[in-house]
């Protein structure tokens, strides 16, 4: 039995619980961090993300063809951008309580979350790939914790961290019992790709006075190297 995606599974459930005591509590330190995190999640999306969504495209099967017009995923994909912004709106309007704010948000990043815990558990990579594109997730699963952590700090810390954890034993738990057709699959991934290039590029990037260049350079640069390293010598 491969114990991958239970080791991936609890890590993500780890990070989500202990997000803000593994950050640096300094500033500089944290956005240092946070430069570093970003410029990973910058090479994610562009030497994994935007490929899988072009050979997921190409990889429609023929009898879903006579509606094909070569861009069905990326749509989705759009969709989860779309979607996204949307909730980020409504947690934020002035005219929705604080309460109603935080269970809006908790509602929407379970669901997230259980869909990025299926995504990943539940696709064809193994071994070191899993282990190496899982990095990148679980630095993501931080900054979307930090940003809870923000925006909710008593909340979060006495009741969202648990429920949002809960949302990524939901994902592991279906991509361990559940085989979806490879279309719907590709659906999934594609929406759960929108929302998480639109999550990086607004969220997890430092803003122009906060950011630390060089660190962010080097996070992007390494895990391009070795990303673009391992996809040559292993064939990925």
């Amino acid at each position: 039995m491969n114990v991958i995606p239970f080791f991936i599974g609890i890590v993500f459930i780890f990070l989500h619980l202990m997000a803000n005591y593994l950050l640096p509590a300094e500033r500089i330190k944290r956005l240092i961090w946070f430069s570093f995190s970003g410029g990973l999640a910058v090479s994610y999306v562009f030497v994994y993300l935007l490929p899988t969504l072009h050979q997921e495209q190409a990889n429609i099967e023929d009898k879903y063809r006579a509606l094909a017009m070569e861009s069905e995923i990326y749509f989705v994909g759009l969709l989860g951008v779309v979607v996204f912004l949307g909730i980020q709106l409504i947690v934020r309007r002035n005219d929705v309580s604080h309460k109603s704010s935080f269970w809006v948000a908790v509602a929407f990043y379970t669901f997230y979350n259980a869909l990025i815990s299926f995504t990943v558990l539940s696709g064809d990579v193994v071994g070191v790939q899993a282990l190496f594109y899982s990095i990148a997730i679980g630095l993501h699963i931080i900054a979307v914790a930090h940003d809870m952590y923000r925006e909710f700090p008593n909340e979060y810390s006495k009741k969202g961290r648990y429920i949002l954890a809960g949302g990524i034993v939901i994902g592991w738990i279906f991509a361990l019992t559940v085989e979806l057709n490879p279309l719907i699959k590709a659906i999934v991934f594609a929406f759960i790709s929108g929302a998480m290039i639109f999550n990086v590029f607004k969220n997890e990037l430092p803003n122009e006075k906060e950011i630390h260049y060089l660190t962010f350079a080097i996070g992007v640069f390494s895990y391009t190297v070795l990303t673009m390293s391992l996809k040559f010598f292993f064939e990925w």
